[in-house]
C-alpha cells in the first residue's frame, strides 16, 4: 500500500509541471492574440480576451481600447514583446511579460488570467511597470 501511495504521489509530481507549461502556453497564446489585436486595431478582437469584470469596467470594446491606448501605451504599440516566467494554480494564471516600448524603453508587465466556466482563458487584468521600479 505505501508504494503505491509513493508512486502516486511521483506520478502527480511529474504531472505537475507539464501541466503549468501547459496553463503557461495557453495564457501566452491568449495574451499574443490579444497583443496582434492591438497592432491590427481590431478592438472587437483584443476586447474578445477580457475576462468578465473587464467588462463590466469597460462595456463595449472601443471603450477597452480607448483605456488601453491612454494607459497602456507600451502594450498597444511597442518594438518587442517577450513571455517570461508564468505561474499556475486552480484556473488562475500569472504570465510576465518584458516589452520595450516604441520609444526604445524597457517595460515589466504582469498578466493575469482566468479560467472561465466553458474552459477559455481571459485576462483579467495587467500591471504594468518601467523595468526596474517595483511595486
Amino acid at each position: 500500500m505505501r508504494a503505491t501511495v509513493l508512486l502516486l504521489v511521483a506520478l502527480l509530481s511529474l504531472s505537475l509541471p507539464a501541466a503549468a507549461a501547459d496553463d503557461g502556453a495557453a495564457a501566452q497564446n491568449v495574451i499574443r492574440a490579444q497583443e496582434q489585436a492591438f497592432g491590427r486595431d481590431d478592438a472587437a478582437s483584443a476586447y474578445s480576451y477580457a475576462a468578465p469584470a473587464i467588462r463590466q469596467m469597460f462595456p463595449d470594446a472601443d471603450l477597452f481600447m480607448l483605456m488601453v491606448r491612454q494607459s497602456y501605451a507600451p502594450i498597444y504599440r511597442h518594438r518587442s514583446f517577450e513571455f517570461g516566467e508564468a505561474r499556475s494554480e486552480r484556473g488562475f494564471i500569472a504570465q510576465r511579460v518584458r516589452i520595450v516600448d516604441a520609444n526604445g524603453e524597457a517595460w515589466e508587465a504582469l498578466y493575469t488570467l482566468e479560467q472561465e466556466p466553458d474552459g477559455s482563458l481571459k485576462i483579467t487584468g495587467c500591471t504594468l511597470l518601467k523595468a526596474g521600479q517595483s511595486v
